[in-house]
C-alpha cells in the first residue's frame, strides 16, 4: 500500500512538473512567434529604405553623369574639386548598391 501511495504521489508530482514545463515552453513559443513577426516588419522597413536609397543614388548618379558629360569641370578650381569629390562618392555608392562595376565619370 505504501508503494502504491508513493507511486501515485510521484506520478502526480511528475505530471504537475511536466505540465508546468509545457505551459512555460508554450509561452516561449508564442513570444518567439511574436518576435519573428516584429523582425519581419523590421526587415521589410529596411528593404524599403534600401530601395529608396538606391533610387536616390541612381538619380544622383544619372544627374552627375548628365552634368559632366563633356568633362567641363576641372579639378584645379574649388567647384571642380567639390564636383570631383561628390562624383567619387556617388560613383562609389552607385557601384556598391548596383552590385557591379560601373564606369567612373571623367
Amino acid at each position: 500500500m505504501v508503494i502504491f501511495i508513493l507511486t501515485i504521489t510521484f506520478a502526480v508530482v511528475a505530471a504537475i512538473y511536466f505540465g508546468r514545463r509545457a505551459y512555460i515552453l508554450a509561452g516561449l513559443l508564442a513570444d518567439s512567434e511574436s518576435a519573428r513577426m516584429d523582425d519581419q516588419a523590421y526587415y521589410e522597413s529596411i528593404e524599403s529604405v534600401n530601395e529608396y536609397m538606391y533610387g536616390q543614388i541612381e538619380s544622383a548618379y544619372n544627374k552627375m553623369t548628365e552634368i559632366d558629360r563633356l568633362g567641363a569641370f576641372a579639378n584645379d578650381d574649388e567647384a571642380g574639386t567639390t564636383f570631383q569629390l561628390l562624383n567619387e562618392v556617388i560613383t562609389s555608392l552607385h557601384t556598391e548598391f548596383n552590385g557591379e562595376a560601373s564606369e567612373e565619370i571623367q
